[in-house]
């Protein structure tokens, strides 16, 4: 039961990058009550530089995230006890907004680079470059980077442009707007901000889509749930927040617009915790979201720089035994000029 058996079985849709593999465990996770372990994929899994998200992939991953079940304990924080995240007014993300908002942009494009554990225990990097016009071009090394950005192989989505366009608004405008927006970037099944004629109507078509999820796998549909209400409602459409803007965290961090967005949007789900802390000399926010809100039975910590708030780390911290190791991912950002890219200057 693992998200590589429903790639397989979706053999028209283009290879996807290590954030999608990520994106489709969490989906599987949550519709089956997987236990939380970000997915490792071997070196070979990875070869190919036109990956990308086609729109049954990310239609099968949003409506599996969004229809499951949540729960789990709260994990031992890492480090130091975490503080739970105050109000919105107060919360150190906001502040941390404003301060990379007010900071200058240099270049035209996000250079990320990501390198995790690969099963052979050897360091996979992956590299993404997000433009501020909205392409996506990735490669599994500088060179078939520049080979795809060369090419003009972008690899970005309607998924990625919504999600973008949402951090965006959160920044400079609307925040209420830009949170309906970023819980319903990938069409699934809340309807935020709809009538609740609409809001049933997309929870009985996100239904039907997961139950397609099954069938391609060749498992039996779970039986139908009424469309959740009160805390369960919350934390569902929380765990999609969360996931959403994290993920355009990962892939556009580096525009600061992108950026203090999803700070300002990650600030409103009060049960995501806000640790400070010290990771290798360099001071540190940790945003630690446990069940229900990482959809798990441990947490998804996001570690940032506490001055600039770039992603610095990934990780899942399970409520007890050992943490996985191939479940940590580590981020460099940094603003480029999609021209240095495309000439090698990388």
């Amino acid at each position: 039961m693992d998200e590589m058996d429903l790639m397989k079985k979706l053999r028209d849709v283009p290879s996807p990058s290590p954030e999608a593999y990520d994106n489709a465990r969490a989906a599987l996770r949550t519709a089956m009550a997987e236990p939380v372990n970000t997915v490792v994929r071997p070196k070979r899994w990875f070869s190919w530089t036109r990956a990308g998200i086609a729109a049954v992939g990310a239609a099968a991953v949003a409506v599996a995230v969004v229809m499951g079940t949540t729960g789990g304990t709260v994990p031992t924080s890492p480090t130091a006890p975490a503080v739970a995240a105050p109000q919105e007014v107060e919360s150190p993300l906001l502040k941390l907004a404003s301060e990379v908002k007010a900071a200058g942009m240099p270049g035209d494009s996000s250079l990320i680079i990501r390198s995790s554990l690969a099963p052979d225990k050897s360091t996979y990097v992956f590299y993404t470059v997000y433009t501020d016009k909205g392409q996506r071009f990735q490669g599994d090394s500088p060179k078939s980077l520049k080979e795809s950005a060369a090419k003009g192989e972008d690899a970005s989505t309607d998924y990625d442009r919504k999600l973008m366009a949402a951090a965006r608004l959160a920044a400079t405008g609307d925040l209420e707007q830009a949170k309906r927006d970023m819980v319903n970037a990938a069409g699934c099944c809340w309807a935020l901000g709809g009538t609740p004629a609409e809001q049933e109507k997309a929870w009985a078509e996100g239904l039907e889509r997961r139950a397609e999820i099954f069938r391609m796998k060749g498992m039996e549909v779970p039986p139908a749930k009424p469309r959740p209400t009160g805390k369960e409602l919350e934390d569902a459409i929380n765990n999609t927040l969360w996931s959403n803007s994290t993920y355009a965290l990962f892939i556009g961090a580096a525009n600061a617009d992108i950026r203090a967005g999803v700070l300002k949007l990650l600030a409103t789900i009060k049960d995501v915790t806000i640790e400070k802390a010290e990771l290798d000399g360099q001071q540190v926010l940790k945003l630690i979201a446990v069940p229900p809100v990482s959809s798990g039975e441990g947490a998804h910590v996001v570690t940032v720089d506490a001055g600039n708030g770039l992603p610095i780390r990934s990780e899942v911290v399970p409520d007890k035994g050992a943490q996985d190791p191939h479940s940590v991912a580590n981020y460099k950002s940094s603003r480029v000029n999609l021209a240095d890219i495309v000439a090698g200057r990388i």
